[in-house]
């Protein structure tokens, strides 16, 4: 076994720039350029005819299928009528969900949108889309206990006074006035009449 291994040793190929034809006995044809140009023609004809034949088969098309629509049955047609508007249906019932849940949250949220998005409208309808609002009210009080900082501001504690500029005195009694200029003289008038 050891012998094997020696005799087992990787061949490096030579490298350069253009790798050597191998002289296997196979006849191997050189790149014609005039060959492949007329190739390429043909594969494009061929494509161009293809896109024509598509062409032409597309108002076929649009007629078979308009032609297996009037086929289908009575009870058919008034089933697929019947999920567009479930769907419709369906749509209208999330969308009055999602404004009784930001009415409600209106009151207590500082954006009633936060209580929207986050909970599932889905759970405050019944089979007959009637909207349970005591269960939005129970919802919207837990979100508010998870939640705290989506709560409204407080606006019926102590209120701060806004301040006003106007108000007050300058120090010799007068409102100042509200050039600097003005100022600046004030002030130095009253430092020199202190000395």
């Amino acid at each position: 076994m050891p012998e094997n291994e020696e005799t087992e040793q990787p061949v490096e190929e030579p490298q350069g720039t253009d790798p050597a034809p191998e002289e296997d006995g196979s006849d191997a044809e050189p790149f014609d350029e005039a060959r492949a140009k007329k190739a390429i023609s043909k594969k494009n004809a061929e494509a161009k005819a293809l896109r024509d034949r598509l062409k032409e088969a597309e108002p076929l098309l649009a007629e078979l299928q308009r032609l297996k629509d009037a086929e289908k049955s009575e009870s058919e047609r008034l089933t697929d009528q019947l999920t567009a508007a479930q769907e419709r249906a369906d749509k209208a019932t999330r969308a009055a969900v999602a404004s009784k849940v930001e009415a409600l949250a209106a009151r207590d949220f500082a954006d009633p949108e936060d209580a929207v998005g986050s909970l599932d409208l889905t759970a405050f309808v019944d089979e007959d889309g009637v909207i349970d609002t005591a269960a939005i009210k129970d919802a919207l009080a837990d979100l508010l206990k998870r939640k705290p900082h989506w709560a409204r501001p407080d606006e019926g504690g102590p209120r701060r006074p806004v301040p006003d500029r106007t108000q007050g005195s300058s120090g010799n009694g007068n409102r100042s006035p509200s050039d600097p200029g003005e100022q600046f003289a004030g002030l130095l008038t009253q430092v020199l009449r202190g000395r």
